[in-house]
């Protein structure tokens, strides 16, 4: 087989983002589009001549067309091996698990995280490095150079490659090993966790509900919690993979999860409940009439960590994003370890967890993970969460009551301003940027701002400047807000408003968290105009 040498040109708005490309599923369809971005990952790292990657994804719509692509186009650029799971299916943490497990040269992973998928949805690409993390800046500016000057793709011109079952097939100069998506995660996970004690904790008695969300982790969970650890079968719901999602948002929150939430809240209600996104990598964690925020669970994990044998020697440091709550800081004050604010991305958790420097990271937007691989990882919160629950035998609400009767409470709310036009969200952000200097001492909504910044963070292993990463404004009396774009729509922008306020030890912690937050919330709403300039009352989404 001769690689075909095809001709192209740069396609107008083929920017990666932080960590890949993430685009309507149309415009990854259209010829040339897909190619380009995986011609220029291969053209950006020094040829794919005699390399090996990890292929797969969350399985939503196109999944399957585009790794055939992919995988020609391996091939023609001199590829060695090839690695791909089952049927195209691999979780993101599975992946990162793979890349490292087998020593590749990195891995493209195929998904838009908790995006909705289908042909009139989202699709996504991102290359990992060979450390199983996203790609560093150095890499995806790389990659984008690429992007705006390619004039050509390698590709074979042969038929797909059977994916269905494991083994290994010939396409052209290259093997294509297709592997249990499963398998090599679980052993994984076995290292970490006391599974006989999970069993004997299904065995007595201890239910559960683990929303799959039509997604990735369906597969993962089914095996590990009802086959191997012995829960219920139906323990795990919507758990086979959809290219639509079953035509939901696959996003773990109080809100796209509402059927979930519904039935923890409930009369009836199990005593564990969990969810996790379209390629597997966040988590939500619900108790029988406790929804436990993001920011709560990374504190309570890094506190209990240690309660887990892959975890029984401590922690080497924790690492939150910025937006995150400061629940784990105090954790982290009070076991003596550094606790690191990074910006919003898992790459700055990288560099850390590489140097040795953090074993336990998380993220407010529901993405918790450690040292075992180098992405978020939402069965693995899930299976730490039932391994804590094992070992001090309370229920959730109890173990989040003592962790505040220790800690203090950080009462925590993220409020989201979703399909903003990006003309009204790019004033308001730089209005507010223009007045930071002005804030401190002004009141707003009867709160005084004490200090205001922008968000600039130097990271303490390879020494780079990360700017612009959020403003912030902290008031009197411990609550801070914070306001950030996202960059993971495709429609419009989202503006995202992040709301704390810390109740010390022996505080009432038994508010509601709306309600704690409601003056801080009213105060930044005040002070960023958002009502005025984006013609929102309210957000969309709160969680």
């Amino acid at each position: 087989m001769t690689p075909q040498t095809v001709s192209t040109t740069p396609i107008e708005g083929q920017k990666p983002g932080t960590s890949g490309l993430r685009k309507k599923t149309r415009v990854f369809m259209r010829p040339g589009y897909l190619e380009n971005f995986v011609q220029s990952v291969f053209d950006a790292i020094g040829g794919a001549e005699g390399k090996t990657f990890v292929v797969g994804g969350d399985g939503r719509f196109f999944n399957r067309a585009a790794i055939q692509t992919i995988l020609r186009m391996a091939a023609a650029n001199g590829a060695a091996r090839a690695i791909v799971g089952r049927d195209g299916l691999l979780s993101t943490p599975a992946a990162s698990h793979l890349i490292r497990l087998n020593g590749t040269d990195g891995g493209l992973i195929l998904s838009a995280s908790h995006n909705p998928g289908g042909e009139n949805a989202d699709f996504g690409i991102k290359f990992n490095t060979p450390n199983g993390g996203p790609a560093p800046e150095g890499v995806t500016n790389g990659i984008f150079r690429r992007t705006t000057e390619i004039d050509r793709y390698l590709i074979l011109d042969t038929d797909d490659i059977d994916l269905s079952s494991p083994g290994e097939h010939a396409l052209g100069g290259m093997t294509v090993a297709v592997v249990d998506p499963v398998a090599d995660y679980e052993a994984l996970m076995e290292t970490l966790f006391d599974f006989d004690a999970l069993r004997a904790l299904f065995a007595g008695g201890f239910t559960m509900r683990f929303d799959a969300m039509h997604a990735i982790t369906g597969p993962y969970a089914t095996a590990i919690l009802e086959r191997t650890l012995g829960a219920p079968v139906g323990t795990v719901i919507n758990g086979t993979p959809s290219e639509d999602f079953g035509g939901g948002h696959p996003d773990p929150n109080p809100v796209w999860a509402k059927p979930l939430m519904d039935e923890m809240m409930g009369a009836e209600a199990p005593d564990f409940g969990a969810a996790s996104d379209g390629d597997g990598d966040r988590n939500m964690i619900v108790g029988r009439g406790t929804y436990v925020t993001p920011s709560d669970s990374l504190a309570v994990l890094a506190a209990n960590a240690h309660l887990a044998p892959g975890y029984a020697d401590g922690l080497a440091g924790v690492a939150r994003s910025m937006p995150t709550s400061a629940a784990a800081d105090r954790v982290a004050e009070a076991m003596g370890i550094a606790c690191y604010e990074t910006p919003t991305g898992w790459k700055f958790f990288g560099t850390l967890l590489d140097a040795g420097k953090a074993t336990l990271c998380g993220e407010e937007s529901a993405g918790t993970g450690s040292n075992h691989v180098r992405e978020k990882d939402g069965l693995w919160a899930v299976l730490l969460w039932l391994n804590i629950l094992a070992k001090r035998g309370m229920p959730v609400a109890e173990i989040m009551a003592d962790h505040w009767a220790r800690y203090g409470r950080n009462y925590y709310s993220r409020h989201d301003y979703e399909a903003v036009p990006v003309e009204a969200a790019n004033t308001l952000m730089s209005d507010l940027r223009a007045a930071l200097p002005d804030l401190p001492g002004r009141a707003f909504a009867g709160m005084t701002v004490k200090k205001a910044d922008e968000f600039a963070y130097r990271d303490p292993v390879d020494g780079s400047l990360s700017e612009g990463q959020g403003l912030r404004l902290w008031f009197e009396g411990g609550a801070r807000g914070v306001l950030r774009l996202s960059g993971t729509g495709t429609d419009g922008a989202t503006l995202r408003v992040y709301l704390e306020q810390y109740a010390g030890p022996e505080e009432d912690h038994g508010r509601d968290a709306q309600e704690a937050l409601a003056g801080v919330r009213d105060a930044v709403a005040e002070a960023a105009r958002i009502e005025a300039l984006l013609g929102r009352s309210a957000p969309d989404v709160v969680t």
